[in-house]
């Protein structure tokens, strides 16, 4: 999901140079995964991913040469609802059961301002990985004032479609596409 995805925002906005990449780790305390969809035209319904565990190679000299990778349990689903999110992790949708873990590994990034660029990459979900685009943007990057320690925050987005991930259910009365919006801190690893 629109993370998803997630790594986006750290290619974005270089200003000083760097001999190669630095290592930066999630915050699993400030990442998360926010996604909406239709339902019947009735309303837009909510759920939201965390527990995030990635790392971010950061080269500030040539943000297009930075890289991704996250991962974080399917079970970490909430959707305001218990019945919703068991169903969700059932086999009708995210298979939590057979599919434990949902990941985001880039495998391109394209600088297109200051502080934006696309992440392309494989999203896996459900078991099936398919290639995507996240629109990230950097929030920030300087010392955490209460860590005292390089910061990364970004934001990304996306949109997919759930029936390439075999999770396409009560599709078209359920909206197919599915918006994701990605929030991400990092710090510098040790």
């Amino acid at each position: 999901m629109k993370h998803f995805l997630l790594s986006a925002a750290l290619v974005l906005g270089a200003t000083a140079a760097s001999a190669e990449p630095v290592k930066y780790v999630l915050d699993p305390s400030h990442s998360q995964i926010v996604f909406t969809y239709e339902h019947l035209g009735y309303s837009t319904t909510t759920g939201m991913f965390s527990g995030f565990d990635g790392t971010i190679m950061f080269d500030e000299a040539d943000p297009a040469n930075s890289s991704v990778e996250v991962s974080f349990p399917t079970d970490s689903l909430y959707t305001g609802w218990a019945e919703r999110t068991a169903h969700f992790l059932g086999a009708d949708f995210f298979g939590a059961e057979e599919n434990p873990t949902i990941s985001f590994k880039s495998t391109a990034i394209k600088v297109t301002d200051d502080d934006e660029g696309e992440i392309t990459g494989d999203l896996t979900i459900n078991g099936i990985t398919k290639s995507v685009v996240i629109e990230a943007e950097l929030n920030q990057k300087g010392d955490h004032p209460m860590m005292n320690k390089p910061w990364l925050g970004f934001e990304g987005e996306l949109s997919v479609m759930r029936s390439d991930f075999d999770m396409g259910q009560f599709a078209p009365y359920v909206s197919d596409e599915v918006e994701i919006e990605i929030s991400i801190e990092a710090t510098v690893a040790e």
